[in-house]
Formats: C-alpha cells, sequence, structure tokens
C-alpha cells in the first residue's frame, strides 16, 4: 500500500470574536526585515509587495528612506514588519507633501500620540502586554473599530469614513476604505468605499494624456 501522509482537517475558527478595523490606506505595500548577526550588528533590508528592493532599484523612495532611517528603525527590533509607504506622489497622495510608513499591526504598535492599551489574551494568567510606541519616524494604520465581529458595524464605519474623510490623514475627503483583521481566525478582509463588488481585473483604468 502507498504510504500516503495523513492531513487532519484544519480547526475551524469561531465566527463571532474580535475584529479589529483600520483605515485602509492606499499606497503601496511595504516591508522592513530587520536582523542582528552574532557580531551584534544590524541588518536592514526594504521590500515592495513583491520584492526586495535597493536604493538603485527603488519602490518609490522607499528603500532610501530605509537606509537614511536605519538607526532609529532597529527600534522596531528583528523580525518583518509590514506596512503602507504612501503620501506625495503615491496613488491617492493624501494631499500630503511628504511620504510616511504605517505600520499593519494595531495589536504591537500604538498611534504616535495615543496611550498604548492592553494586548488582549485568551488565557487570563498570562501576563499583561500592551502596546509599544513605535520609532518616531514611523506611524501606524488608524484602529477605527475594535470589538465584536459584525457587518453592520463594518458597514456603518465605511460610510462614517465617507462622511468624515481620511483618520490617516484629516482633511482628506477621499479615503480608500477599511482592512478587517478577525482576531480569532487571523484573516484579513478589505473594504472599499468604491466598486467593493467589482473584481478588481475587471475596473476600467483611464490614464491621463
Amino acid at each position: 500500500m502507498t504510504n500516503i501522509e495523513f492531513k487532519a482537517f484544519p480547526k475551524i475558527a469561531r465566527l463571532n470574536r474580535e475584529m479589529i478595523v483600520t483605515e485602509k490606506i492606499d499606497g503601496t505595500n511595504a516591508q522592513i526585515h530587520i536582523d542582528r548577526g552574532a557580531d551584534g550588528q544590524w541588518t536592514l533590508k526594504a521590500g515592495s509587495r513583491n520584492r526586495w528592493i535597493t536604493e538603485k532599484d527603488d519602490n518609490y523612495g522607499f528603500a532610501r528612506w530605509v537606509h537614511e532611517n536605519m538607526i532609529e528603525l532597529a527600534e522596531l527590533g528583528v523580525g518583518r514588519h509590514y506596512g503602507e509607504w504612501w503620501g506625495a506622489g503615491i496613488n491617492r497622495g493624501y494631499g500630503l507633501s511628504e511620504k510616511r510608513f504605517s505600520l499593519f499591526n494595531v495589536n504591537r504598535w500604538c498611534r504616535p500620540g495615543t496611550t498604548p492599551i492592553q494586548i488582549p489574551d485568551a488565557n487570563p494568567l498570562a501576563p499583561k502586554t500592551y502596546q509599544q510606541i513605535p520609532p518616531g519616524c514611523c506611524d501606524v494604520v488608524p484602529t477605527l473599530y475594535r470589538g465584536p465581529f459584525n457587518t453592520d458595524a463594518i458597514d456603518n464605519i465605511v460610510e462614517i469614513l465617507a462622511i468624515d474623510g481620511s483618520i490617516a490623514s484629516p482633511g482628506f475627503t477621499d479615503p480608500e476604505g477599511v482592512v478587517v483583521l478577525h482576531v480569532h481566525g487571523n484573516y484579513l478582509f478589505k473594504v472599499t468605499r468604491e466598486n467593493d463588488g467589482v473584481p478588481k481585473s475587471t475596473l476600467t483604468i483611464h490614464a491621463e494624456k
């Protein structure tokens, strides 16, 4: 009989658990990989959504920004740090004259100027841990809601965002939408204000002449 590897059916996450809704910023996906060798030297690499980038082969200047801020960025610690590189000259632009890097992990990081909150833990005996304050050169995507999973709440948040404008860039009236993190399942979903039910591949792009 052929030796076939046994694979168990995966556990199913419970839907009615916590969700975190953050503003979806229309920039370009970016990441910073940080490592520290046995000699104590820090190594930082910059990446876009699909590849590693360098100052000579850059993506909207992100690799150059990482190099210029590498000492401060080392405070993020060892690991991969994902975020959005956005602002002047990138997609919506948000009325900014500069570019910004906003971290995605709102469980770990709090936005500058806000008070760190306790990170929920299913184990009541676990020691209390709190959000960290990111390096001064970084921002964090705004948290718009944290509570039980509820699609009506998501719709209401998107509607409020459409009325009040961007939280990430106050005064900008054309925000893109939201990202929903289902905490128990560790699934990410996005909801956009416009064309949310239309596959991106079917949208017609009108280029300026």
